[in-house]
């Protein structure tokens, strides 16, 4: 093989394998805003995350959920507020069993529940 046509392989090789990678797209600002904003809500909330039948202060499930958003952020996996609450604010992704909030002096609800409520509560707190 001549050393143009090895040259053009190679050039076309690493071509096809950059069209071949997935392009990693951030969430847009205002969804990377919304979903800070709820991880915060819940590590400044006073309230405690149930996972996997044990509960946790809120600056643990606050790290928790950054590390699970973390995680979707690096393959994609979530482009708004929603799909972060249903895909790491909701339950565990090892053992299925749904997350849940407990804070002071109200009851028990899940944390899709909670991180919903809040969304919203952000969403109409805009000028």
């Amino acid at each position: 093989m001549s050393a143009a046509r090895t040259a053009r392989s190679v050039l076309l090789g690493a071509l096809l394998g950059l069209l071949a990678a997935p392009a990693s797209a951030e969430p847009p600002p205002q969804a990377q805003r919304e979903i800070a904003q709820l991880i915060e809500a819940l590590g400044s909330s006073g309230c405690q995350f149930q996972r996997n039948g044990t509960w946790y202060p809120a600056g643990e499930a606050r790290a928790h959920l950054q590390r699970k958003y973390d995680y979707l952020r690096k393959r994609d996996l979530v482009a708004n507020a929603e799909q972060f609450i249903e895909r790491a604010g909701t339950r565990s992704s090892i053992s299925g069993k749904a997350y849940a909030v407990r804070c002071p002096g109200q009851g028990t609800v899940p944390s899709a529940q909670w991180l919903g409520a809040r969304l919203s509560a952000l969403r109409h707190a805009k000028p």
